[in-house]
């Protein structure tokens, strides 16, 4: 396990264009599909990376896992039939700096991913990247008509903290509606 640490503003700034590795494994229950890394998870090397992200307590409180975890966690998340991926790999400070052709190519990638491990579910957590990714332009929140390689995608508000359409009971409410259609029921800690 990797030890938590904050990084320095100069380590955040730069941590731009770097990767975080994927925490996959074939056979998983459900693949989470970020947009790209922060800057901030850039530097610390792991998904989900800031502190006020809402991803590790809305994964715990939905019943995906049995305690709140941090990203200095996430390798815990294969134990739970769980993995976490993103559209573009590179780590930049908003999401507005990608491109849609980069979300397009994101989108193909993905799909490469996606026909190698076989989740039973993909869940992107980015109703936009998706809509671009994808090029479903009315997509919205929920399960998606579309398989990717036989795996169902559900598309699932984003948890940054910069983003406030969703307050957190809502977006527990929608993870859990995910948990349960994956897991039947959400898992016993």
């Amino acid at each position: 396990m990797t030890k938590a640490f904050k990084p320095t503003k100069a380590e955040i700034a730069a941590a731009a264009g770097t990767t975080v590795p994927d925490i996959i494994a074939p056979g998983l229950r459900v693949l989470f599909v970020g947009i790209n890394p922060s800057l901030y998870s850039g530097a610390v090397g792991h998904h989900f990376g800031r502190p006020g992200n809402r991803f590790w307590p809305v994964l715990h409180l939905a019943g995906f896992t049995p305690s709140l975890m941090s990203c200095f966690d996430e390798q815990q998340l294969l134990e739970f039939g769980l993995g976490v991926t993103n559209f573009v790999e590179r780590a930049t400070a908003t999401a507005e700096e990608l491109s849609a052709e980069e979300l397009r190519d994101g989108a193909k990638r993905l799909g490469q991913k996606v026909c190698r491990c076989q989740p039973a579910y993909v869940a992107v957590v980015g109703v936009s990247a998706y809509r671009i990714g994808f090029g479903r332009a009315k997509a919205s929140v929920g399960l998606q008509p579309d398989d990717v390689c036989d795996s169902k995608v559900w598309v699932l508000p984003n948890p940054s903290g910069l983003q406030a359409h969703y307050q957190l009971a809502d977006m527990v409410q929608l993870f859990g509606e995910l948990c349960i259609a994956a897991f039947g029921q959400p898992p016993k800690a």
